[in-house]
This record gives structure tokens, sequence and C-alpha cells, in this order.
């Protein structure tokens, strides 16, 4: 379920696995649609969704996006009988309300952000809903406050103020079956729209993974420190989180600490951290999805991959549509992973359809390989106006 890229990077690795026999999205998109069939649902639509599975015998539904899983479309394909990689409403309100996930923190001793009572500089403002990854505004001055706080009451919903913490900020990801967490590598992104962390926040602008001192051991230990407890207290709320619990984590001089929860996999984390999966992913997605990882084992390649976003002239405030797009096979011909974000399909061309355009994925056996990789294919595709950053990954040490 999906259309970006986070889920044709999905497609991407579900196509691959050996126990797949039929690939179906909704709505999906030009990339996803040359690995499966796409159906003109959208991720929102509940009740489109639930004739869709029950018409194809749906062995299992991934859920991409976090807004259907806010809004509970996870309970109703379950209801139907149908296995759901994703959590239900009420586990996904870890996402769907920064409010809601403070108290869980708290309840399970999980280390996070100081709430503040008053909004002074310096803090950090959040929307407390679903805010497509723009809800959260960095201020050092009274400027960027004033600015946030208008900012933030445009999404309608209450305000979270922080403290402004300093550190490297990781994403860190977990396969929960209700019960048990399981690891992924993690993966670090970029925020802001400008090269060296200039300009507004967007849904993300690169990837990169692994990150420097954040291995298996420590990925596990990370895990065992805050997505475990969590996992335990929203069991423990009548709420088991059956999916992927994705945490942003500042690594601060006193120690890690939880900035948000998502209830989804990371958008372009995903495009990172994917690859680097060995194995069958859809066995590891299906034995969470049926409430049993106790037997899995996740398995990662010893290399690096590096994602770059392409987006249009003026995100994150507009879009760019209906511009026919070149390179993408010469991009792809070069070694690199192309993956769909925001695109349509006229006749045999693609065009732009959204903000984030492309993501596009190097490989190679260091970040500074992938990078290199990346950035050449990135050099393939035009179309005008784009945009991508040119530091992505640049300061890794991998």
């Amino acid at each position: 379920m999906g259309s970006g890229g986070r889920e044709h990077a999905l497609a991407w690795k579900l196509s691959r696995a050996g126990s797949l026999d039929e690939l179906h999205a909704a709505p999906g998109n030009p990339g996803i649609a040359a690995l499966g069939q796409c159906h003109p649902v959208r991720a929102e639509d509940g009740e489109g969704l639930l004739a869709l599975a029950g018409a194809l015998e749906a062995d299992l539904v991934v859920v991409g996006p976090e807004a259907p899983l806010v809004a509970g479309v996870a309970d109703e394909l379950r209801h139907l009988g149908v296995p759901v990689f994703g959590p239900g409403a009420a586990a996904a309100r870890i996402e769907g309300s920064k409010s809601f996930a403070k108290d869980v923190m708290r309840a399970a001793g999980v280390p996070t952000a100081q709430s503040l009572p008053v909004a002074r500089t310096p803090c950090v403002i959040k929307a407390d809903g679903l805010a497509a990854g723009k809800g959260v505004f960095v201020c050092r001055t009274q400027q960027e406050l004033d600015d946030a706080l208008r900012a933030a009451a445009a999404f309608g919903d209450a305000l979270v103020i922080e403290e402004l913490l300093d550190g490297e900020e990781v994403s860190l990801f977990a396969l929960c079956d209700g019960a048990r967490a399981v690891p992924l590598p993690a993966v670090q992104d970029f925020k802001r729209v400008g090269d060296g962390d200039e300009g507004p926040n967007t849904g993300g602008m690169g990837s990169y993974s692994p990150v420097a001192g954040l291995g298996a051991a420590e990925a596990e230990e990370l895990v065992e420190q805050i997505h475990q407890p969590v996992l335990d207290e929203l069991a423990a709320r009548g709420a088991p989180f059956v999916g992927v619990l994705f945490a942003g984590v500042m690594l601060t001089d006193d120690g890690p600490r939880v900035l948000e929860f998502n209830c989804r996999f990371g958008d372009p984390e995903t495009q990172s951290l994917l690859p680097r999966l060995d194995g069958d992913v859809l066995e590891l997605l299906l034995a969470a999805a049926r409430g049993d990882l106790s037997s899995v084992s996740v398995d990662v390649d010893d290399g690096a991959a590096v994602t770059v976003v392409i987006a249009a002239g003026d995100y994150p405030a507009g879009t760019d549509v209906g511009t026919p797009i070149d390179g993408i096979d010469a991009a792809e011909a070069a070694g690199a992973l192309v993956f769909h974000a925001g695109t349509a399909r006229s006749g045999d061309r693609i065009l732009t359809n959204g903000g984030r355009i492309l993501n596009v994925t190097g490989l190679g056996p260091n970040v500074a390989a992938a990078r290199d990789r990346a950035y050449e294919a990135c050099d393939l595709i035009t179309f005008p106006d784009m945009r991508y950053r040119r530091d992505i990954a640049a300061v890794a040490h991998v």
C-alpha cells in the first residue's frame, strides 16, 4: 500500500523474494508497475482496500505510509482475516500523536527530550499530529520561534514544546511482532532541503547506511533500551505493535534520547536500508504479521548504500507535475537503483508528479564508493529546475 519511493523500495525488495507468488500495489507508481500489478485504490481507502485484498485472496498486506495506519486500515484488513504488516490504530498513535508518544515513553522509562511548559529559545516546536515529516521546527532565535509557532499552528493540532538537544541524529528500526523487537541496520537521513543542513525541513533529502559506531551490537543494545520497553508498554495497554517501529534518536553526550517514534519504514531511509538486507525479506514481514519473530534472523550485507533524493525546484514549498524526465534508464544502466517517489507515466514517457520525484541509491563496499555511484547516476538524470543536495553522506566515516 502506497505510491512513494519507500513503497517502490519495498516492492523492489519483495519482488526478489523466493517465496513471492504475485505482487500487487495500491495505488503504486510507474516504478512499481514494472515489478507487479498496480490497482487504482488509494492507500487511505479502507473499503476499497478490503475489497481488493479479498478479490486477490492476499496472503499479506504491507502498509507503506503512516496516514492509513493511524486511520485504522490495518485493523479493517485484520478483521477480514488478512495478515498485515503494520500496526493497528491504537498502536499507530505512537506516531499519530506526539503527546501520546511522550506519555508512553515516560511510562516505559525511555529517555527522551524534556518537555517544556512554554516556548522559549532554544527549543523545538512540534505539531502533535501527522505532518508528513514537516511538522518539526528547530528554534534557536526568536524569529525562528515566531515563524515556527505560525507554521506549526497551520497543521491544526496541539503543539509539543521540547528542549533542543545536541548530538548526532540516527534512524533506528526494529521489526516487531507485538512482543519482540528485532533490530535492523541503523540509517542516517538528511532532513533540510539545502547543502550544509540549510533551509526548511523536508520529508527527507537523502540517507545512508551503515552509520559509523552503530554496528549490529550497538543497534541491538539501543533496541533493547528504546524499542522493547515501548513495545512492552503498548502491549500492556492492549495495543500490541506489529510492523516496523522507527525511532529517531539523538546521540547526546548524556546518552541516547528519543526524538520521535514512527509506525512505519522511513522515507528515504528505507531506500538505503533494504538493499543492505540479505535473504527473503517477505518471510521476515510475514513472520511479524503472524505474530512470531522468535525464529527469524536478519542477515545484513557488509556493503553500504547511499540514497540521494531528486526533488522539484521549489520543494518543499511546491511540486512539479507533468514535466518529462530523462536519464532514468541511463542511471540504472550505470549501476544505481532508481526508486520512483513522485512520478507518472504518459505513453512511454515518465513525468514529474510531486515534490520529491526520484530516489537514487548507489551501492558499494563502503559509504564513499556508494556515494560516488549515487551521484554519478544523479548526474545522468535531467528535468528542468530539478534539485538535489550535493553533500549527502559527505562526512560519513564508514
